[in-house]
């Protein structure tokens, strides 16, 4: 009864996440393998710590919460570069669970080493520290998140934002700043889980808020700019939109044939962006109307010669057009959603 009282707090903070994740954008499949790994992090900490006992002696309290968040940061990172966390609340969630995963096993060893705990203090635990867990890898979630994105803008060739890269160091030590300060620092047990709970709502209801801000802008904006383009390129005005005009600056560097290659590569990343960010939105609006076999078959073919194109580009194309095409995560991700979709 004691351990179901534990895991309450984590299960209820989980699915009220992620019932407020209106694009869901993450799958109910994703959300268990990172509750999972959050148990296998647990597992790993457990074992490191049974091995060096008590070698950090006073010092544990600031050891202790430097090693986990470092451990429950390692499936995070993978999924950052996978390019399966795309916006903040992605980060939330996911970090969300690998936290409750975490503490699910953590309150769970607590209860069998001390049989002591009464139902209140159990309550307590679950509540104050699996927050305190799934808050600090919500951070991190994002920090990593600011990394990833950075590091391919830098492959792009495109400027570093060094405003996102140093919030993100800041996210990465603030996290770890706050777990150690939990461990270390203790004081009333109700007024330090009330700080924790007020804590956490506030990151989740400020990242919703970005959030949700944050995809709108990319939709609305993305898709004007992006609609005029397709629009000059089909009516042979480039010189009308300032991806077309900077086309038209580099034209004499290549060869016509290449420089055709390269229109028909700009032209075929609009179009299947276009159609992306449009199932992105009728998904958005619960529009769940099925593609029929001739558009699947067309954006198929469209992609296969993208991909043809990209491989066929030499090394100084792709870096000319590297500027104008610049595949955010949230692009590629609805990308791939699409084409999961047409291949389904």
């Amino acid at each position: 009864m004691l351990f179901v009282v534990s895991l309450l707090p984590v299960a209820i903070y989980i699915a009220w996440v992620w019932s407020i994740d209106r694009f869901a954008l993450v799958s109910a499949r994703l959300l268990a393998q990172m509750i999972l790994c959050g148990l296998m992090t647990a597992l790993v900490c457990y074992g490191l710590f049974r091995l060096t006992g008590d070698y950090w002696g006073q010092w544990s309290d600031v050891v202790n919460p430097v090693v986990e968040e470092m451990v429950k940061a390692i499936p995070l990172l993978v999924l950052a570069s996978r390019k399966r966390m795309v916006f903040f609340i992605d980060s939330v969630i996911l970090g969300a669970a690998v936290g409750g995963g975490f503490s699910i096993l953590e309150n769970l060893l607590y209860l069998l080493h001390d049989d002591s705990l009464g139902f209140g203090t159990a309550l307590f635990r679950g509540l104050e520290v699996s927050l305190v867990h799934m808050g600090c890898s919500a951070i991190v979630a994002t920090a990593l998140m600011f990394i990833v994105r950075q590091a391919e803008r830098r492959n792009s060739r495109l400027t570093v934002k060094k405003a996102d890269a140093s919030l993100a160091i800041l996210l990465l030590i603030a996290s770890t700043a706050l777990h150690v300060a939990h461990n270390a620092l203790h004081f009333n047990p109700l007024a330090q889980t009330v700080t924790v709970i007020g804590l956490m709502a506030l990151l989740l209801l400020g990242t919703y808020q970005y959030d949700s801000n944050q995809i709108h802008r990319w939709i609305d904006r993305s898709m004007n700019k992006q609609l005029d383009l397709l629009c000059s390129i089909s009516e042979g005005r480039l010189d009308e939109t300032p991806t077309g005009r900077y086309l038209l600056s580099v034209k004499e560097s290549f060869p016509p044939e290449v420089f055709f290659d390269i229109i028909c590569y700009v032209q075929l990343h609009t179009e299947l962006e276009v159609v992306a960010k449009s199932r992105f939105m009728a998904h958005e609006a619960g529009l769940e109307y099925p593609l029929s076999n001739e558009s699947r078959a067309s954006i198929l073919a469209k992609h296969k010669e993208y991909q043809h194109l990209s491989e066929a580009l030499g090394k100084t194309a792709r870096i000319t057009v590297a500027p104008l095409l610049k595949f955010y995560p949230a692009d590629r991700k609805a990308l791939d959603d699409l084409i999961d979709e047409c291949r389904s």
